[in-house]
């Protein structure tokens, strides 16, 4: 190879900033780790809420469906929170990425660090005014489709489970609707409340999905934000 493709292919920064990038990395690791395990925190809440349910409903046969219906309450409050949490992982994992793909993934090509599509300028832009990268709306739908999503199934099934077979199975639509009323309310308005609860999460699921690369996405203009996006997606 000629000196001058050698020079040609010479790294974008010195060695010192190749040090300092190199750090930097692995800060946006940490952090975006640090928050990954704050997600499996939240879930696993979640899942053992709706565990210790399943065990009280179906203890004896005496035991009420009230512990199924009173948990998707608190499921819902776990899916609220790690919605939250899973917007700043998302803003820590972007960055990362990026640097994943455009610093390291040349320098592992033998090109050196190349900076031609500006991907350093849009990382600069991305600390100086940070913005979280997705809505909540967006985060809600994607731990819906990933986690809650089949809590919820599970949820469900276990209900219908001990309205219609615990301890025997039902034997008219009259004790149906009897075994699903809590105290003074009917077992049909339980059940509609239900049903609209839950067609609400699948709603949102299917309304915030837009693909990994977010192709449509209906969000506050931000152009900065955007081109990271962008940058880390495609």
């Amino acid at each position: 190879m000629s000196e001058s493709n050698i020079e040609g292919k010479q790294s974008a920064f010195n060695p010192a900033d190749i040090t300092a990038l190199s750090h930097l990395y692995r800060g946006e690791l940490y952090r975006s780790t640090v928050w990954r395990t704050r997600l499996d925190t939240t879930t696993n809440w979640a899942v053992l809420t709706t565990g210790i349910a399943l065990s009280l409903t179906f203890s004896s046969e005496s035991a009420s469906p009230l512990p199924l219906v009173l948990v998707g309450l608190l499921v819902t409050t776990f899916l609220y929170i790690e919605a939250r949490r899973y917007r700043f992982f998302d803003f820590w994992r972007m960055r990362a990425h990026v640097l994943e793909v455009y610093f390291f993934g040349p320098i592992l090509r033998g090109h050196g660090v190349q900076v031609e599509n500006g991907w350093n300028e849009i990382l600069y832009q991305d600390y100086r005014a940070p913005n979280l990268h997705i809505t909540y709306a967006e985060a809600v739908g994607r731990r819906l489709r990933h986690n809650y999503s089949w809590i919820f199934a599970i949820q469900v099934t276990a209900y219908l489970g001990k309205l219609l077979i615990h301890p025997v199975p039902v034997a008219s639509l009259q004790e149906f609707w009897m075994r699903a009323a809590i105290g003074p309310i009917p077992g049909q308005f339980v059940l509609l409340a239900g049903l609209a609860f839950h067609a609400t999460w699948i709603m949102i699921a299917i309304a915030t999905y837009r693909g990994r690369r977010g192709a449509g996405r209906a969000r506050p203009q931000n152009p900065e934000r955007d081109r990271l996006l962008d940058l880390a997606r495609g």
